[in-house]
């Protein structure tokens, strides 16, 4: 029942009818911005180079793979595996690293002043914005770069301190990445990936 009036309450929040406490443009454009920002560039950047090398090379070949066994889906694997070698070639970039730490940087600022106002990012009500935001915050998170990107705002911190409690944040990303947690899962998706590669499972 609670999960149908909450369903019931973003369909209506989505459809406009309640425009005078959110807007469905600023919704889009919050959703737009962080779109915006190249997370996996970012999150690649600050992993050490032997274990991003490895996993960047396991997954280029669990595409590879995946090609010859669908071939009618072959393009599609081709751009993943064009955006991988992309990726790649961004690393080694400067100029790319730092475009892309002060588009953070920038998105980060403009949260915080947002937060200052507003509960979450667009009014009193928890949005898709809020959605996309939150796995952000909670990849600086486990990256361990809270104290340069999120401590120093304080709006920040306190509007993770309120998600964090909800049931959704504490099933989807608690569960597995929250203290200790963190830990055990990464350690499960290192093995995972080891043991696929020793046994060549693509």
């Amino acid at each position: 029942m609670l999960l149908c009036r909450y369903i019931e309450r973003i369909r209506i929040l989505s459809s406009g009818f309640e425009s005078d406490i959110v807007s469905n443009s600023d919704v889009k454009e919050w959703m737009e911005k962080i779109q915006g920002w190249n997370s996996k560039l970012f999150t690649l950047s600050h992993i050490p180079d032997k274990y991003r090398l490895f996993v960047s090379k396991f997954i280029r070949r669990v595409v590879i793979a995946r090609m010859a066994q669908s071939p009618d889906l072959a393009s599609v694997y081709h751009l993943k595996l064009k955006d991988a070698y992309m990726t790649e070639d961004k690393l080694k970039d400067p100029g790319a690293l730092k475009e892309s730490e002060e588009q953070l940087i920038q998105l980060l600022d403009e949260v915080e002043s947002q937060l200052s106002e507003t509960s979450y990012l667009v009014g009193g009500e928890f949005t898709m914005a809020d959605v996309m935001l939150i796995p952000l915050l909670a990849r600086i998170e486990l990256l361990g770069l809270e104290d340069q990107y999120i401590n120093c705002r304080p709006h920040i911190v306190e509007y993770l301190k309120v998600v964090k409690q909800r049931p959704s944040y504490k099933a989807v990303i608690g569960k597995y990445f929250s203290g200790w947690r963190k830990y055990k899962t990464l350690l499960k998706t290192w093995l995972f990936v080891c043991i696929r590669s020793v046994l060549r499972k693509y």
